[in-house]
């Protein structure tokens, strides 16, 4: 029998024991047999998101027809035809076919194009079956499914991690958090937000590196990932192109009724034949109608597309174009849009915060000869170093100390023809000052007093406050010896900080200037900490002098919010259903609004905005 649906939102999942999940679920050690997870998949569907209708052909084709516009021209058409005044009649029918079929033909390319981009996407994954490890469309995979994931892998549904083993997950796409998070086993709080359910995988985001086993929770639109997918299956908002359009379709409509009406009751009042007042009246009104107007949009906003094509920009609805220009406003995530969605090493410094070749050189080193777990931050140390001819000429590695979760440090030992073995170890700060007793001070060694150490800790809490992530390296030398262990990381001296950064976009300022030179407005809306984003935003030239947080935008409740999207330039750690309070806030303060953003946690934004951007 299959279990009970699960829901994303349900606390249990990553509150509660683990075993009880799987009881819960009916899930083995062994995996399903595949005849459960044939009848799960028929309870609970398949772990894909539903396509909205409005992407259809019939739904693309009938959207053609909803402008006031086209139905006065229709109407018209028809009248012209009783009339028997077939060149009026096929004229107004050239006209409004050929403005439909273009707008059609646009937005049914776009639609195919996007279908085939996500054909292309499509996942399998390793998951136990019938106590053997298969290869499953991500598709049919159901909760009580055990998923196997490795370092490449993205994460196909929701899941409680049972075990883990150096398991980084990047969840940039969810929380617009730039770097890996640690994931493991175990219990975390029920009223944890999602960045730090850290026994949990989300679907959606993409295993950096480790392994590990993962009971599958929830599927398809009951999945974190589904639920902000959920919203954008609601009718979608009209743009102001549209509702300007619209407005003047039923003003004119109006007062073609009107004008109808009064022909018609002067006619009768001065004796004429019925008939003919009501085919004169109508004929008026044909005659009003702006027959042109329908394929003129329709010409002018596909030349438009062809144009925004050939940049590589591919346009979903053309209606969208127009908005484009009327952008007085524009909202940008920061991660992946603003900066370029990837670590890279900033600077290598001593104990005094000053640049250091030494300290470069020891990483360098250290990153080099690592074999274990692939990480970010060693990649962007060795990109630095051989952008900077960096050589490690004369270096010969003895031994790894590899990395763990527990020690939070890495170390290797290397050798020099002319000099003794150096153990050079490099990790998170607290982790690796707590082995060390000296310092390095201009090339001498010093020692680490209580004094020191706090002023060490309070240069690790600036580079948090200016938005970067640091590491301590430390170095001793030592004697050769046949392997070392864990308890070789003593009495170490630390030399100095690397500093690691998201790096803006090499035109992003440039763009955010020529904006401003347009009279539009830029507001960044992250949800990122509010010191990485401060650091972005100055990086811009942007206000980050107030600075608002999604607790403040929690806090603004109704109306109450409206000023404060409106004074606020830079808002920091919102999660996606308050950026899209924040753009419609800023809508009904009578801004055209713009959202540009590339990752699942945009997805609401992008939706509500008069034009979405993604990339």
């Amino acid at each position: 029998m299959a279990p009970a649906a699960t829901d994303s939102a349900d606390a249990s999942l990553w509150s509660a024991d683990a075993q009880d999940i799987a009881r819960r679920l009916g899930a083995s050690p062994e995996g399903l047999t595949s005849s459960e997870a044939a009848e799960r998949l028929r309870t609970f569907g398949r772990n894909a998101l539903e396509d909205r209708a409005s992407t259809g052909p019939l739904r693309l084709l009938w959207r053609q027809f909803e402008s006031p516009l086209v139905l006065i021209l229709v109407f018209g058409a028809g009248v012209a035809f009783a009339l028997r005044d077939w060149t009026e009649a096929t004229i107004i029918l050239a006209i409004v076919l050929g403005s439909t079929a273009l707008g059609f033909a646009q937005e049914f390319h776009a639609s195919r194009a996007i279908a085939a981009l996500r054909q292309r996407m499509a996942l399998k994954s390793r998951v136990m079956r019938d106590g053997v490890v298969r290869e499953t469309p991500a598709a049919e995979i159901v909760p009580g499914d055990t998923v196997l994931l490795s370092a490449g892998n993205l994460v196909p549904a929701d899941g409680r991690i049972l075990e883990a083993q150096d398991f980084l997950v990047s969840e940039a796409s969810l929380t617009g958090e730039p770097f890996p998070v640690e994931k493991r086993p175990g219990n975390v709080g029920a009223s944890a937000p999602l960045a730090a359910r850290s026994n949990f995988a989300f679907a959606g985001s993409s295993v950096r590196s480790g392994a590990a086993r993962v009971l599958v929770t929830t599927t398809g639109g009951n999945t974190a990932f589904g639920a902000v997918a959920a919203r954008l299956r609601e009718r979608e908002p009209e743009t102001a192109f549209v509702r300007g359009l619209r407005r003047f379709g039923y003003l004119l409509l109006r007062v073609t009724v009107l004008l109808v009406l009064f022909v018609l009751i002067i006619n009768q009042l001065l004796g004429r034949p019925f008939l003919e007042s009501l085919l004169f009246s109508v004929a008026l009104a044909v005659g009003m109608s702006p027959e042109l107007l329908p394929a003129i949009v329709s010409v002018t906003l596909s030349a438009g597309a062809r144009a925004m094509a050939e940049e590589g920009v591919l346009v979903r609805r053309l209606d969208a174009i127009e908005n484009l220009g009327g952008i007085d406003l524009i909202c940008t995530d920061k991660t992946g849009t603003l900066t370029e969605g990837a670590v890279a090493l900033q600077d290598a410094l001593d104990v005094d915060g000053a640049p250091s070749d030494r300290v470069l050189a020891l990483a360098y080193v250290n990153a080099a000869f690592e074999t274990g777990i692939e990480n970010p931050l060693d990649q962007a140390i060795k990109v630095a170093c051989e952008a900077r001819q960096q050589s490690l000429a004369g270096w010969r590695k003895l031994d790894e100390i590899p990395y763990d979760f527990q020690r939070k440090r890495l170390t290797i030992v290397a050798e020099t023809a002319s000099d003794a073995p150096v153990i050079i170890t490099k990790g998170a700060f607290n982790e690796t000052l707590a082995i060390c007793t000296e310092v390095e001070i201009s090339g001498a060694p010093a020692p680490l007093d209580e004094a020191r150490r706090a002023n060490l800790s309070e240069r690790y809490r600036a580079f948090g406050s200016s938005g970067l992530r640091a590491l301590a390296l430390a170095t001793r030398a030592c004697s050769k010896q046949a392997d070392y262990s864990k308890d070789d990381e003593r009495d170490m001296r630390l030399v100095g900080f690397l500093t690691f950064v998201d790096p803006l976009k090499a035109d992003a300022r440039a763009t955010i200037d020529a904006l401003k030179t347009a009279g539009v407005s830029v507001k960044i809306i992250t949800g990122d900490n509010r010191y990485v984003a401060a650091h972005v935003a100055s990086g811009l030239g942007l206000d980050v002098d107030a600075v608002s947080t999604g607790e403040a935008v929690s806090a603004a409740k109704g109306g109450a919010l409206i000023p404060l999207a409106e004074r606020t330039q830079l808002f920091a750690e919102v999660d996606p259903q308050q950026k899209e309070r924040i753009v419609k806030a800023l809508q009904q303060n009578g801004h055209v609004v713009g959202f540009i953003g590339d990752g699942v946690n945009d997805a609401p934004a992008l939706y509500a905005a008069d034009v979405g951007i993604s990339v």
